[in-house]
């Protein structure tokens, strides 16, 4: 349920309710009262009665909204409790840290951040006396369950409360069903249920956040902030690479084979075009603060070796830093220092690394180089802008796109990229995000939480695991006699073994995983696919989707058939291609949902102008209607090209995944999704019209048999461990949109008929 706002005839503010101590802290930080969602909150979270999600936007005060009564309720205890706040980010905790360590010293509450930067002597002083605030990530939560189960009981034996921040970054995700096992562990070692107080930016549908917060018992109570949006200024400019005039010739192999000697150089084309937006973006963000994003850590420190050197000659101190995963901490650090101290412009071109809430200061504008990874991203990102009284959110967008030859496929004449950028922005303003993706069976979690259980009893049985993670737990939609099925998997692989009286203990190989550093995270680090072509190593690439021998990928700006897949080591063996040069095709790329690309096909069958498009963008949003008019794709979702059959479903990328898939299993040799488009080569129409055909007519899809051929299942961590049938119901859960592939094969029916 959602709480309503507060009576406007109300004249006693609610703040009256907390300790006078965090009163007069109120007062001394010059409020002149509370914001609705804090005002709200704090009877609620004061009762301690129910589950709790707090919505607002960034910077908002959801942190305050939720700490005062919480700190109020500490504080008035004859024995002070603990309050458990968690968070995605080591950063995220220092900054929080900062911010209730001031307020926590007048009240004498102890807060302690718990992470690997931490000293011991700071965390043996906790478990001496568990009590105050104690901030902590969900892998450091993890070890303490490994290594101090025993006193578990003892540590968590007064919790008060456990806040969970930046609530929607881990719902869908393998983090976030680890987060859900914890604290059901925490309950169950306790013995009572504890309120959970969720904070979370506004979602589109705020039942996701409160099924994910607590999946059994009464729903939390929603307080979402009602206070007017920002004023949103924006702009999207377009830039295009003048085409080449003959194709890039594959060098000969040279003498020492290596990835330096045969990685393909930027085409000096492109490389002018990206100092052109780079020149922009000097000019437009200089002399301020800023965030720029591009969409990958190597265009990240692509973009600020251009601007950094650009500083240099107009003889100015450096004000672009990098900021990224793969950087030391120092950097990192030294970029976000740079941003909060306010003495001296600064911008930081960096990842998602600076989208969630670390407190860097108030930005001037955000930068956006190519379409953002989702609506929601962007969202985030720019929450950072216009935070100061009378400012508006800043939003600057590039979007680059080849010039368009006889050659070019079919996504350069629509001008994919761009028109995503536009439909993004459009769907911002419009307030719709993407809904998480809650519906994954996360089994590769599972995994670690059976090992995990294991390490904190000594031993469990399966009824142990049963009632504690199935049960009411996060993995309820996985039968009884599918966890035996699991069991007997990590017995084969000596990740457990059984005793006499039936209990499970860790085998040799569970042991040596448990007592490993990295067994605490829950996602592994996106895996780079090794591209070699006649034994010779071209580079490495992420890769996220589906593949299978025969399929087409780009690489260094060329066109490549995949001849092997090897999962182990991941090595993809690939031949040059001659059929053609496909779109631009990113294999490590967000998947964009159905609704984003429903808008940028509004966008093509509009008359009217977009006004935050500059002329260059205006050009190219024409070029693209023109295309899309003349090839008659209002009616048409069918095009040939040589031997290929092209589909233009205007779905999601799960569905359009699945459509490949399933195409696969019916015979289809050769299948891609490209983004826009689904490409099957080799068949044409009447074989096409009858795979579809037998796509619809499908009552039950035998998933083993569809995914015979993927040999990169194991996208997540554990999911090496998972027995096959386990393995396919978990990467289809997540992966694929099988009920969507059947629309789109009852549309491709629909239109050969």
């Amino acid at each position: 349920m959602n709480l309503p706002p507060s009576s406007s005839d109300s004249t006693v503010s609610n703040i009256e309710l907390l300790d006078e101590r965090i009163r007069r802290w109120v007062w001394s930080k010059g409020w002149t009262g509370l914001r609705d969602a804090q005002e709200l909150a704090i009877p609620v979270v004061l009762r301690a009665q129910q589950d709790v999600i707090i919505a607002a936007a960034t910077a908002s005060g959801k942190t305050e909204a939720a700490f005062l009564p919480i700190l109020s309720k500490l504080v008035g205890n004859e024995e002070m409790g603990v309050a458990l706040y968690i968070s995605p980010l080591k950063a995220l905790i220092n900054d929080q840290w900062g911010r209730l360590d001031q307020l926590c010293e007048e009240l004498e509450v102890p807060v302690v951040p718990w992470h690997g930067d931490i000293s011991q002597m700071r965390k043996r002083q906790f478990m001496k006396h568990p009590q105050g605030v104690l901030l902590i990530t969900p892998e450091s939560l993890e070890a303490m369950f490994v290594l101090r189960g025993h006193e578990l009981k003892r540590i968590f034996g007064e919790l008060e409360y456990v806040v969970i921040d930046e609530l929607h970054a881990f719902i869908g995700s393998d983090r976030g069903k680890q987060l859900q096992s914890l604290l059901r562990r925490i309950e169950v070692v306790i013995d009572r249920r504890v309120p959970r107080v969720g904070l979370s930016a506004t979602l589109g549908d705020m039942t996701l956040a409160a099924t994910f917060l607590r999946s059994s018992g009464a729903p939390p109570l929603i307080i979402e902030s009602t206070a007017a949006g920002q004023e949103l200024k924006v702009q999207l400019r377009g830039y295009l690479i003048e085409a080449v005039k003959e194709p890039p010739q594959i060098p000969p192999e040279p003498s020492t084979a290596g990835v330096e000697d045969v990685s393909p150089l930027p085409e000096q084309a492109e490389s002018e075009t990206e100092a052109s937006v780079a020149d922009h973006l000097f000019k437009v963000l200089h002399g301020s603060n800023n965030l720029l994003f591009p969409n990958c850590r190597s265009k990240v420190e692509y973009y600020s070796d251009l601007l950094r050197r650009r500083c240099e000659r107009e003889g100015i101190p450096n004000e672009f830093w990098p900021h990224h995963g793969s950087l030391s901490r120092e950097i990192r650090e030294d970029a976000e220092a740079a941003l909060k101290a306010g003495d001296r412009p600064a911008t930081a071109v960096c990842t998602t690394t600076l989208e969630l809430g670390i407190d860097i200061g108030a930005v001037k504008s955000v930068a956006q180089i190519g379409p953002p990874p989702s609506v929601a991203a962007l969202r985030q990102r720019l929450g950072r802008s216009g935070r100061r009284p009378g400012e508006a959110a800043i939003l600057r967008a590039y979007a680059i796109e080849h010039e368009v030859t006889a050659q070019s496929p079919l996504s350069d004449r629509l001008r994919e990229g761009f028109l995503q950028s536009a439909a993004s922005i459009r769907l911002l303003a419009r307030k719709w995000f993407e809904p998480p993706y809650a519906g994954g069976l996360h089994l590769s979690t599972l995994v670690q939480q059976v090992l995990s259980m294991i390490a904190e009893r000594g031993g469990i049985s399966a009824t142990d695991v049963s009632r504690t993670l199935l049960t009411d737990g996060p993995f309820s939609g996985l039968k009884p006699a599918q966890l035996i099925t699991l069991f007997r998997e990590l017995g084969r692989r000596n990740l457990v073994v059984q005793e006499s009286s039936g209990a499970l203990l860790l085998g040799q190989v569970g042991e040596r995983l448990v007592g490993s550093h990295d067994f605490y995270a829950a996602f592994a680090s996106s895996e780079e696919w090794q591209i070699v072509q006649d034994g010779r190593a071209l580079g490495t690439l992420p890769i996220d989707s589906p593949v299978f021998e025969g399929m087409c990928i780009i690489f260094g700006g060329r066109r490549w058939k995949i001849l092997n897949v090897c999962s182990d080591p991941a090595v993809l063996t690939v031949a040059p291609d001659p059929s053609g040069r496909p779109p631009i095709f990113d294999s490590g790329r967000a998947m964009v949902h159905e609704q984003i690309r429903t808008e940028m096909r509004k966008i093509l069958e509009e008359d009217s102008e977009i006004g935050f498009l500059d002329s260059g963008a205006q050009s190219l949003l024409f070029e693209a209607r023109k295309f899309y008019r003349d090839a008659r794709l209002t009616e048409r979702m069918i095009l040939m090209d040589g031997n290929a059959v092209l589909l233009l479903p205007w779905a999601g990328d799960l569905a359009n995944n699945a459509l490949v898939l399933l195409l696969r299993s019916l015979g289809l040799v050769s299948g891609s999704n490209e983004g826009l488009v689904v490409r099957c080569e080799g068949w044409d129409m009447n074989r096409l019209s009858d795979g579809c055909s037998d796509i619809v007519a499908l009552d039950h899809v035998d998933l083993i048999a569809m995914l015979e051929d993927v040999d990169n299942l194991g996208q997540s961590k554990w999911d090496w461990a998972l027995p096959r049938e386990l393995l396919v119901q978990s990467y289809a859960s997540l992966h694929l949109d099988i009920t969507g592939a059947k629309r789109i094969a009852a549309k491709v029916v629909a239109a050969i008929r």
